[in-house]
């Protein structure tokens, strides 16, 4: 293939992105989306600190076993039930609309929750949260990725899942102040629930201040309304007919045209109908069972029994540990993040895998000798080694399980498996959180010797599985999963994004030499840039004002 004329550096802004008015103020409404992220964070780990408050298992009597597994597993059990729904509401009414649902039904939540006069009222406010985030770790992913500037769509995405922590250290911090000024009182652990609220209530209130998706608006034939914030947020000149404009747009709607193609023959089973598409989905539930199976589900969830297990019982020595190993997970993520564009993202799984499996096997050890022989020495060593195991976890797992899942995923079956990822991660919470306090009162630490065993299969499975898609476009990671047995419509296509034609835009700057043809529409092609063909000026003249945008598919 020739190398093409026009490729979107060509029509990208040059300089800080913070000089781009349009970039910056995109760059602020997308904060909103990535509280879910946040909230996800603070829902999740808030068991984690009031578990440590004493006012908090004096008022549920000490929950243990299969209750306290129970309370734990409330929320992905919520999750699991509004996960199915929540892409048809996305697609059916936006974006938007699907937040600002999660975020009313997470108000919902809170307020239960922090009313709970007993377990089963509290359990039952756990089941509604977990209901609302389905919805808004639907839409929120999908806004970002869909909304965010070309070149900053891979960072805004591992960045989605790295703010969990934001969430984490809020809760963390906040039941460590809350058990300062109330001490065993309820009001330890209502505090501390009724902030759970204060996300949600900001992402319902401003929710329709920022714009939607493009992609969703086009779906709906409302191409002009994605034009104007494309021209708003990604121009600088607010110029609809600005080059990037007319590029994005034309690429928003031929993929979408083929969206329409495929989709007539498609269900969930095409996930798993071909060779290539099976070993995706087996990489993608494998990762979403690590990210939860690694024995970070012992802490996340267990602190105060992992501690209790090495002497460690003072309540705000916990909150304080705890604290501070939220703060260390979320620079642990944001330096995996940053780097797996320079180390690769094999390299940054292997790495992630040999570290847990070598960190948690002396982890298991300190635990053993202080509960075998009382050995001080080993239960002051586990404490560090908890740190470090975080570390390796965070390194690899939190940047990349929604990254990776997003890349490796043709567009055809990427939002079923993105749905199938988010399922499995939760099912395994649920699951986890029920077996982890019934195995650790039943056989204490000889249980980590069970995650010692999966550490390695893990490592195995990596090393089977995961391959490098650093540098590469979709259509080039398609061929590394299908080779040569690849379907016809993806030999055919070439990847994501097929041949779209649009007039060729004047672009300031060092010229280019002349051509023959008067008039020249450019191919685009995701990732691989673009080539020329030519189009009568008659024929662009008679084509509508949203055509003029975006012109017709070349057959």
């Amino acid at each position: 293939m020739a190398v093409p004329e026009w490729t979107l550096a060509d029509f990208i802004h040059r300089g800080y992105w913070w000089h781009n008015r349009g970039i910056l103020l995109l760059n602020i409404c997308l904060l909103l989306p990535l509280l879910s992220a946040a909230v996800n964070g603070l829902d999740s780990s808030m068991l984690n600190g009031l578990q440590i408050l004493p006012g908090w298992q004096n008022y549920f009597h000490w929950p243990q076993g299969e209750t306290l597994g129970l309370i734990n597993s409330a929320q992905g059990i919520g999750a699991l039930v509004g996960i199915p729904f929540s892409p048809f509401l996305s697609d059916a009414f936006g974006r938007r609309a699907t937040l600002f649902v999660g975020s009313i039904i997470m108000l919902a939540g809170v307020a239960t929750q922090s009313a709970a006069q007993n377990v089963a009222m509290f359990i039952g406010a756990r089941v509604i949260l977990g209901v609302g985030l389905a919805f808004s770790l639907n839409a929120a992913p999908l806004l970002i990725s869909e909304l965010s500037y070309p070149t900053q769509r891979g960072k805004a995405s591992s960045l989605f899942n790295t703010l969990w922590y934001i969430g984490s250290i809020v809760s963390a911090w906040i039941c460590l102040g809350a058990y300062d000024r109330a001490g065993a009182s309820p009001w330890s652990w209502r505090v501390p629930a009724l902030v759970q609220a204060l996300a949600p209530m900001l992402q319902a209130c401003l929710v329709w201040f920022i714009p939607e998706s493009p992609r969703f608006l086009v779906s709906k034939g409302l191409e002009s309304q994605a034009a104007r914030i494309l021209a708003r947020y990604h121009a600088n000149n607010g110029d609809d007919r600005d080059p990037l404009v007319q590029f994005e747009m034309a690429q928003i709607r031929h993929a979408l045209k083929l969206e329409k193609e495929i989709n007539k023959g498609t269900s969930y089973w095409t996930l798993f109908a071909t060779p290539g598409n099976r070993r995706r989905m087996v990489t993608i539930i494998g990762i979403a069972m690590f990210s939860q199976w690694s024995g970070n589900g012992l802490v996340s969830y267990y602190i105060n029994i992992v501690l209790d297990g090495v002497g460690i019982t003072s309540t705000r020595t916990k909150e304080a540990i705890n604290g501070g190993l939220q703060v260390f997970n979320l620079i642990s993520a944001l330096s995996g993040a940053m780097l797996v564009d320079k180390i690769g993202r094999r390299k940054v799984f292997i790495i992630s895998n040999i570290g847990m499996l070598v960190d948690f096997s002396m982890w298991t050890l300190t635990t053993a000798l202080f509960n075998t022989s009382g050995n001080s020495a080993a239960a002051k060593a586990t404490v560090p080694l908890i740190f470090i195991y975080y570390f390796f976890y965070d390194f690899a797992y939190t940047p990349m399980l929604v990254a990776y899942t997003l890349e490796i995923l043709p567009y055809n079956i990427r939002a079923r498996g993105y749905a199938v990822m988010n399922f499995t991660v939760y099912l395994t919470i649920a699951f986890n959180q029920f077996v982890n306090p019934w195995a650790l009162n039943a056989i204490g630490w000889k249980y980590y010797l069970v995650y010692c065993g999966w550490l390695i299969l893990e490592l195995v499975f990596v090393f089977v599985y995961i391959i490098e898609t650093r540098g590469r476009t979709l259509e080039e990671t398609a061929v590394l999963f299908d080779g040569d047995k690849a379907p016809q419509d993806l030999a055919d296509r070439g990847g994501e994004a097929a041949t779209l034609t649009m007039s060729r835009p004047q672009i300031a700057g060092p010229s280019r030499p002349e051509k023959d043809a008067s008039d020249e529409y450019l191919e685009l092609q995701e990732g691989s840039g673009v080539r020329n063909y030519s189009r009568t000026q008659s024929q662009t003249d008679s084509q509508s004002e949203e055509s003029a945008i975006a012109i017709t598919v070349a057959v």
